[in-house]
């Protein structure tokens, strides 16, 4: 086997026309060069140098090796100086995945706190919801992925499916089953590195004219079982999910009339007097909440009602300088907030 050492010393032995001249160069004994040229000579087998006078030079054999060999420990040292500045964040790259209201909040200060120390580490990012951002982070497509989700029921349960918009036909409440699964499986991260950002608190939206909206000076807290004769507005799938089962924990069913997950959509609705809906308290921060009352939201055991906001990656990729510094940017920003 051809060792980038001993294409070293063939290039020194070309360079200077003795072994004893290559030794000098490269701070070793003339012997070592000699074995390392012995070596070089036995594992392509046929003579690289030929003596002639009181020194040396290469054989057809050697031209050609050292022709290949200069390309070859050019690319070896363009190589070194690569990985050298990717560890010294001089360099790198972190591909982001992150859901839309982390990108609103969270991403924005991190990655500019990430890019004044380091202007040499690229980032990107694109939008993805769970479970597609875990897909993603698995399938090699992102190095980060900002990803959420509720916590458990008290039994342990995942979330049941989520109900479609009232009325749906059968068939369609079918498919809500199978995406509720699907859900709860993309919802493992045991062969993840997770990083804990934050407890996004929900919010209660009700329209400003909402007997309840005036509580506690417009901040008190509402029980969900106080919404039980509601018509409700709902959001993700997984996040209508989630609103089942807390609706479910307070003894009702909700009855959602309108699902869609564009926020602005969900106040406006809220502001028409068309519904109430549960928001993350990140969304509020994107839109402008006009015509709605935003109150704290309380679950059948009296404690706020949150999401967990994490950012994951995977172990491997936890030790990349450039990942890990990403991470810590991310942990950051959420404890700043």
């Amino acid at each position: 086997m051809i060792e980038a050492r001993h294409l070293r010393v063939l290039r020194a032995v070309a360079r200077t026309g003795s072994f004893s001249a290559a030794a000098r160069e490269l701070g070793c004994t003339q012997p070592a060069v000699s074995q390392q040229m012995k070596a070089l000579e036995k594992s392509v087998d046929t003579p690289l140098v030929v003596r002639s006078g009181r020194g040396m030079q290469l054989s057809e054999a050697g031209r050609v090796l050292l022709k290949h060999a200069t390309g070859i420990l050019a690319g070896l040292s363009a190589a070194e100086e690569e990985v050298a500045a990717i560890a010294g964040l001089r360099a790198g790259r972190v591909r982001l995945v992150s859901f839309p209201t982390a990108s609103s909040t969270l991403v924005p200060p991190a990655v500019a706190r990430l890019r004044d120390g380091h202007p040499g580490v690229r980032v990107s990012l694109v939008e993805a919801e769970p479970p597609e951002s875990l897909a993603m982070l698995r399938g090699g497509e992102c190095e980060v992925a900002l990803a959420f989700r509720y916590p458990q029921s008290p039994d342990g349960a995942p979330a049941p499916a989520p109900p479609p918009a009232h009325g749906t036909p059968r068939e369609a409440r079918a498919e809500a089953n199978l995406e509720a699964q699907q859900l709860s499986a993309g919802a493992d991260w045991s062969d993840l590195v997770v990083t804990p950002l934050l407890d996004d608190p929900l919010v209660g939206l009700l329209p400003a004219a909402h007997p309840l909206a005036g509580r506690g000076g417009g901040n008190g807290p509402v029980e969900l079982s106080e919404l039980a004769g509601e018509q409700w507005i709902a959001g993700c799938p997984q996040c209508r999910g989630h609103l089942v089962e807390l609706c479910a924990g307070a003894g009702f069913e909700p009855r959602i009339d309108f699902a869609t997950d564009d926020y602005p959509a969900v106040v406006g609705l809220v502001a028409a007097g068309l519904g109430v809906a549960v928001l993350p308290g990140l969304a509020l921060e994107s839109v402008r909440p006009d015509g709605v009352s935003a109150v704290p939201v309380r679950t059948a055991s009296g404690v706020p009602a949150v999401r967990q906001v994490v950012a994951l990656t995977l172990p491997d990729l936890a030790e990349v300088p450039a990942v890990a510094l990403m991470l810590e940017r991310l942990a950051g920003a959420a404890a700043g907030r």
